[in-house]
């Protein structure tokens, strides 16, 4: 018979703030082109309330989702927050139209953001801020200053990062405590695996964004797609679940603005893969 692996359903955020590992990813529920307002808000808010209603007690966003649009509809729709649910945010991308996207890292802008995501999502402290991109163009440690100076004065509860190197995560972690990490990361898309290793040693979050598994290896026919049927599952959900089982670090977000989709999303939780069934899709990755 062939053995499965445990999964733990929580992780601790900071060592000490406990979340369910398979979140939501709060950048679906805007415009096309994650631009403007969504088709229908009250839909949008709907499945945020639902997210929660599930169990969803750790929800990703950012302020350039929209922009400000995301960070809105969640403080719209779940403010004041259920204990336990933890909102976790992003600055330091700013948007120029639908998918253009520019690094702005000075200290100055992040502090406005700031701010800013304290209005918007109706909160007086934000449980994690990430930065959002690093900015070639800024130092790093000067970008920081002011989310430090935040977090003393309790606006900041945890500091992330995001599509950063383990090199960077070192260089933040001499004048910041780092608790997270968010990088592209899915079944096919393996090039943050030396950040994953690190985080994993460290005890950092691993926020995989783009989770889901894509190309030729979710293809019909192909393995993923086998392994999934025999699971009753889909494409989608296995790839979730491959995570889970990845790392006890990683937190997939899985964004949709459809309540059906975040259902069929979050029993991702309840699939246990074999050892074997690992290793046919780490094989099939390959």
């Amino acid at each position: 018979m062939a053995t499965t692996t445990e999964v733990s359903k929580t992780f601790k955020l900071g060592g000490e703030l406990e979340i369910n590992r398979l979140g939501y990813g709060a950048m679906r529920i805007t415009g096309e082109g994650i631009w403007g307002e969504p088709k229908d808000r009250e839909a949008a808010k709907k499945v945020l309330r639902r997210a929660v209603e599930l169990g969803v007690n750790f929800i990703d966003t950012a302020d350039s989702y929209g922009p400000a649009v995301s960070e809105r509809l969640i403080g719209e729709a779940l403010a004041p927050y259920s204990k336990g649910t933890v909102i976790a945010t992003k600055a330091g991308l700013t948007r120029q139209g639908p998918n253009k996207w520019l690094p702005v890292g000075r200290p100055e802008y992040l502090a406005q953001q700031v701010e800013m995501s304290l209005r918007w999502l109706q909160t007086d402290k934000i449980d994690l801020w990430q930065l959002h991109r690093i900015d070639a163009k800024v130092p790093v440690e000067e970008s920081l200053k002011p989310i430090k100076d935040f977090q003393k004065a309790g606006k900041i509860r945890f500091i992330g990062l995001s599509e950063v190197t383990v090199e960077q995560i070192e260089q933040v972690r001499k004048f910041v405590d780092v608790v997270s990490v968010q990088n592209e990361y899915n079944l096919s898309t393996r090039k943050s695996e030396a950040v994953l290793d690190y985080c994993e040693k460290e005890g950092i979050a691993f926020i995989p964004w783009y989770p889901v598994a894509s190309g030729k290896l979710a293809a019909p026919g192909g393995k993923l797609d086998t392994i999934a049927k025999n699971h009753n599952a889909t494409t989608s959900q296995l790839s979730l679940a491959w995570l889970l089982h990845r790392s006890p670090v990683i937190l997939p977000i899985p964004g949709t603005s459809s309540i059906e989709h975040l259902e069929e999303n979050l029993k991702a939780a309840d699939i246990t893969l074999t050892e074997d069934e690992i290793q046919e899709l780490e094989k099939a990755a390959k």
